[in-house]
């Protein structure tokens, strides 16, 4: 079960039907005691499905956060020791992999996330621009995961490994994070051999491309969420981005008009033109 949030309002997806929502608000939705539960019922009253061709798909975010995890894969180890090492952080983030805690950072507000068919931006003052491909959560008020959806965590390299400390204006700005096309609704985990796949399109041509898989994810998205709720409440819920397995080689830097393509079976593909 996919849900969607479109200029129409909220939309059920099941079994390659759409399906109207009686409960309008996305962050009653997501407050939802039964939220899996609820949607199959209100599938199973409709009698038919509907058309929402020209609806536009919008990120599925209302008043939650989003949240990131990072250094949870081994590539994304390597590559934040390698940007950093001229300024004596080579290990810092070795450390950090390791660690029993994990890094958990604030990403974004719903003014700066964007949704599939938007644009992502590049911070003006940098130079070295990457997107992060991230199994992104979708956690209730109460702490439990209640889905699944793509996303993309941009970030200016450059400033990040110009100093750790500059963390948040490597990645906080706006158009800095993308969220969609849609949500997986269910009670059930992603099982490890779900693939996460990139693509970025460079003038008709395939500038990069590259991908992993949930099994090489060093912590467990439910130890990520303990960590995440500890002394911290969200009201309406929250996003947490769980990290990312697939980085462009140091010679590689967004440019503008690139197409930034993030596909997770059974989500969907997240697709941005970088502006």
């Amino acid at each position: 079960m996919k849900l969607y949030r479109t200029s129409y309002g909220p939309y059920a997806e099941h079994e390659g039907n759409f399906y109207r929502i009686s409960l309008f608000s996305w962050d009653a939705l997501v407050t939802h005691q039964d939220l899996h539960g609820y949607l199959l019922f209100e599938v199973k009253k409709r009698e038919r499905a509907v058309d929402i061709s020209s609806a536009k798909i919008l990120a599925p975010i209302a008043s939650q956060e989003v949240w990131a995890a990072g250094v949870t894969y081994y590539r994304s180890r390597s590559a934040r020791m390698e940007e950093s090492k001229s300024v004596g952080g080579g290990d810092f983030y070795d450390r950090v992999y390791s660690a029993e805690r994990p890094e958990l950072f604030f990403k974004a507000t719903a003014s700066r996330v964007v949704g599939t068919g938007e644009n992502v931006r590049i911070r003006r003052d940098s130079k070295w621009n990457v997107p992060e491909p991230e199994l992104t959560l979708l956690i209730n008020n109460r702490g439990q995961i209640i889905g699944h959806t793509v996303g993309n965590d941009m970030s200016s390299r450059d400033i990040e490994g110009e100093n750790p400390l500059y963390l948040p204006q490597a990645k906080v700005y706006q158009g800095s994070c993308a969220l969609g096309p849609g949500v997986l609704i269910s009670p059930e985990p992603l099982p490890s051999s779900t693939p996460i796949r990139i693509e970025i399109v460079r003038n008709s041509a395939i500038a990069f491309s590259g991908a992993t898989t949930l099994a090489e994810l060093k912590r467990a998205p439910t130890s990520l969420v303990e960590y995440l709720f500890r002394d911290n409440t969200f009201p309406f819920g929250t996003f947490l981005m769980t990290g990312t397995g697939v980085v462009p080689p140091d010679t590689f830097t967004l440019a503008g008009g690139d197409r930034i393509r993030i596909t997770i079976d059974p989500i969907g593909t997240l697709e941005n033109a970088v502006a």
